[in-house]
């Protein structure tokens, strides 16, 4: 595809662009209202821009999500690459007064979510997304937000359910050509550690968590993952929106936040250094994860064809070697990062 290049998820023949769209800010994330017409009108405009690779899930919205995601993919001609995800199955409910589980979507869906990562959870989760997308594929199938953080004490509970059930209907729907590539997706990144130990696994994507922010999975998960030729999909290049203008942070728990103190000082600190090579901080976020040999792609979450077009333009921005070497010398990324242009962070 023009303007981006492709890299292989895991040891899949599966290829995506460099660059994905995220499908969570598409409903209402964070509180914003988009409308149905400009949520498609960003998919499209992401296809046309030559980006292939599209990430969904049926917890955004409530299922408007990814109805929405395939209203634009439904008459587009391939290849793009697809991902949605399994672990919450959508109950209806009747009106908003029956709801019984906190959200934060805008105009969501009349339903709601129940976590199941079992067998029939996951194939029922499957064939759910086939209907809500309207599409006769899904290429890589997700497990969603598992982990402590997430769950606390229910979190052994859903564990073993995935453990004892759940991978099997993944690695049988793998098997049968149904999906090409299995994983996680998650903000936590501790629990891959836990999945690599439980199967075999193509891809994870890991939100906030490696970012010029951050670099706390580089050991010893992300060096597990280059062994094992599991890939990573770098989601959330912008810690949440602090890279990239706005006082929003994303811990692992998932519950964007205001920033606290530490990570302004960061922030600051990172910004210095661009201001000393004339660099625009969300440019250098953006190409930053890419320098890993596990990342195969860097997904961002436009609300609009214009957000969309600004994010491009970061993408397209020069960043001269010397900046890569600042933050190396000035000690703002963790030892052992790999950094564009080949240097590692000592």
């Amino acid at each position: 595809m023009p303007g981006f290049k492709l890299r292989q998820v895991g040891r899949t023949s599966l290829q995506v662009t460099e660059l994905g769209l995220g499908a969570a800010t598409l409903v209402g994330a964070g509180g914003t209202v988009v409308p149905p017409d400009q949520a498609r009108a960003t998919v499209s405009a992401a296809l046309d821009a030559g980006i292939g690779y599209i990430d969904t899930a049926p917890h955004y919205g409530c299922g408007r999500s990814e109805h929405l995601t395939g209203d634009a993919l439904r008459f587009r001609p391939e290849p793009f690459v697809i991902s949605t995800k399994v672990g919450r199955l959508m109950k209806p409910v009747r009106s908003d007064a029956d709801r019984t589980v906190p959200h934060g979507w805008t105009q969501p869906f009349p339903f709601e979510m129940v976590y199941d990562y079992a067998y029939d959870g996951v194939m029922r989760s499957f064939e759910d997304s086939l209907q809500r997308l309207g599409l006769g594929k899904i290429d890589i199938l997700l497990v969603h937000d598992i982990g402590t953080q997430t769950h606390g004490e229910l979190h052994e509970k859903h564990w073993a359910d995935l453990a004892n059930g759940g991978y099997r209907a993944l690695t049988e729907l793998r098997s049968q050509g149904l999906v090409s590539a299995i994983g996680l997706g998650v903000n936590e990144w501790p629990i891959l550690m836990d999945a690599l130990e439980l199967g075999d696994w193509d891809v994870f994507l890991l939100a906030n968590r490696y970012t010029l922010l951050e670099q706390t999975p580089l050991e010893p998960l992300m060096s597990a993952c280059l062994k094992r030729g599991t890939s990573m999909i770098a989601a959330g290049p912008f810690a949440a929106g602090i890279l990239a203008g706005s006082d929003i942070w994303g811990p692992a728990n998932g519950v964007y936040q205001k920033a606290p103190p530490e990570v302004l000082e960061r922030v600051g600190a990172l910004q210095a250094v661009c201001r000393d090579f004339n660099v625009l901080l969300p440019a250098a976020a953006l190409h930053f994860a890419l320098a890993h040999p596990v990342v195969c792609n860097v997904v961002t979450g436009p609300k609009s064809p214009a957000e969309l077009n600004g994010i491009i333009e970061w993408w397209n921005s020069p960043i001269p070697a010397g900046f890569w070497d600042a933050l190396a010398d000035q000690k703002l990324v963790a030892p052992g990062t790999p950094l564009p242009g080949g240097r590692i962070a000592g």
